[in-house]
C-alpha cells in the first residue's frame, strides 16, 4: 500500500488525511494494469480521458514511475491518425468497445503530459511523449469548425461529427493551452495551435449557439471555468447563476437536471473550478459534503439517488477518485496541479481578427 509519508501533499482538513489519501492512491494502483492501463475499474472499459486523470492523480501523490506507465500505454498504443478509441475492455488494447475518436478524449494526454513534465521535470519524458501529443492536436484540430469550435468526434469509417460540444470544447481549450506550453518548453513554436486557441476560447466565451445545448448538465455549466476559457468576473457570474440549481448542500453536485443524483466526479471538478476561480472555502466544503461518498476501501461511489438513499451505480471508478485527489492537491498548494489547473503561466494563444 502506498505509504501516507508520500501523500502529506494531500492531506486537506475536513476532507483527507494522509492516511485517507493512502489508501485512495492505492485504490487506484491496484486497478492499473501492469502494462500501465487505468480502465474505470477492473473488467470494466478504459478511456483515454479518464484514463489520463487518474494518471495526474498518481503523480500528485508521488507515484511517477506508475503514473509515466500510464502515459506510456497511451504513446505504444495510439492509432496511425494520432486518436485513440473511445473505449477499451478492461483497457486492453486489442479489445476496442467502442471505436468512436472523440476528440476532447484525444486532447486530454497533453494536459497529463506537461503535468507529469512539471510533477518530475524529466526532460526525457517530454522528448518520448512529443510526438504523440503532437500527433493527437493535430487529429483534434482536423475537427475545428469555422466558428472555432471543435466537432465531437470522427467515426470509426472516419465519418466527422461536427457538431461540437460546450464541455468537450473546454477540456480541449485546456489541452491546447498545456501542449503549447509543451511546444515552448521544447523551442519548437506552434503558431497555427496559439490561433486555434484564440478561436477556439473565442468561442466559449462569446458564441454558446455554436455548441449543442446541453445546459442539463452541470459539466456545461463550470466546464468553460475549468478549462480556463472563463475567469474573473464572468466565472462567478456563471457559477452563482446555476448554483442553487446544481448544487446539493450537504451531498454535492447534482449530474443532470432534475435528476435527484449527485456524482463524486462532477462535485470534485467543481471544486478545482471553485479554487481556480478564487473560491478556496466553497471549494473544500463540497469535497466534505462528497465524503459520504467514500467506501472502506478508499475508493469513491460514482454517485448517490438522494430521493431513494441510495448509492447508485454501484462502481467505484479511478477516475472519480483521481479527481477528487487533484481538487486536493490543488487546494493543498501542489504546484504542477496548481499550474496546470490554474493557469496562470499557461499560453493564451492568439486571438483571430474578429476577437481583437
Amino acid at each position: 500500500m502506498t505509504s501516507p509519508g508520500r501523500t502529506e501533499r494531500l492531506v486537506l482538513p475536513g476532507v483527507l488525511t494522509a492516511e485517507q489519501a493512502a489508501r485512495t492512491v492505492a485504490g487506484i494502483l491496484v486497478t492499473q494494469r501492469t502494462d500501465g492501463a487505468i480502465p474505470w475499474f477492473r473488467g470494466h472499459h478504459l478511456d483515454p480521458w479518464d484514463h489520463t486523470e487518474a494518471a495526474m492523480a498518481l503523480d500528485a501523490a508521488g507515484e511517477h514511475e506508475r503514473a509515466a506507465a500510464a502515459y506510456d500505454w497511451l504513446r505504444r498504443h495510439q492509432n496511425p491518425d494520432g486518436s485513440w478509441y473511445a473505449a477499451y475492455a478492461d483497457g486492453d488494447a486489442d479489445e476496442p468497445t467502442d471505436r468512436g475518436r472523440e476528440t476532447n478524449f484525444c486532447a486530454y494526454l497533453a494536459v497529463g503530459v506537461w503535468h507529469h513534465f512539471l510533477s518530475t521535470g524529466d526532460e526525457a519524458f517530454l522528448d518520448r511523449m512529443w510526438p504523440a501529443v503532437y500527433a493527437a492536436i493535430e487529429f483534434v484540430l482536423a475537427l475545428q469548425q469555422p466558428g472555432g469550435e471543435i466537432g465531437w468526434k470522427r467515426e470509426d469509417d472516419g465519418t466527422p461529427v461536427t457538431d461540437a460540444l460546450l464541455t468537450g470544447s473546454s477540456s480541449v481549450h485546456h489541452a491546447l493551452r498545456c501542449a503549447l506550453a509543451m511546444a515552448d518548453q521544447r523551442e519548437e513554436p506552434q503558431p497555427d495551435w496559439e490561433l486555434a486557441l484564440g478561436r477556439l476560447g473565442h468561442a466559449l466565451r462569446e458564441h454558446p449557439e455554436r455548441f449543442l445545448d446541453k445546459s442539463r448538465y452541470s459539466m456545461d455549466w463550470y466546464y468553460p471555468i475549468l478549462g480556463g476559457a472563463v475567469r474573473g468576473g464572468a466565472a462567478r457570474d456563471r457559477i452563482d447563476a446555476q448554483w442553487d440549481a446544481f448544487v446539493v448542500p450537504g451531498l454535492g453536485v447534482r449530474c443532470v437536471l432534475p435528476n435527484p443524483w449527485v456524482t463524486g466526479g462532477e462535485s470534485a471538478e467543481l471544486a478545482l473550478a471553485l479554487w481556480a476561480m478564487g473560491e478556496s472555502d466553497r471549494a473544500v466544503q463540497i469535497l466534505a459534503w462528497i465524503q459520504h461518498l467514500r467506501a472502506d476501501d478508499g475508493m469513491y461511489w460514482t454517485g448517490y439517488v438522494f430521493d431513494d438513499k441510495v448509492i447508485w451505480p454501484r462502481e467505484r471508478t479511478s477516475w472519480t477518485a483521481g479527481s477528487l485527489l487533484l481538487a486536493v492537491a490543488a487546494l493543498g498548494g501542489d504546484e504542477a496541479t496548481t499550474s496546470v489547473f490554474g493557469g496562470e503561466n499557461l499560453p493564451t494563444g492568439l486571438a483571430p481578427d474578429c476577437c481583437r
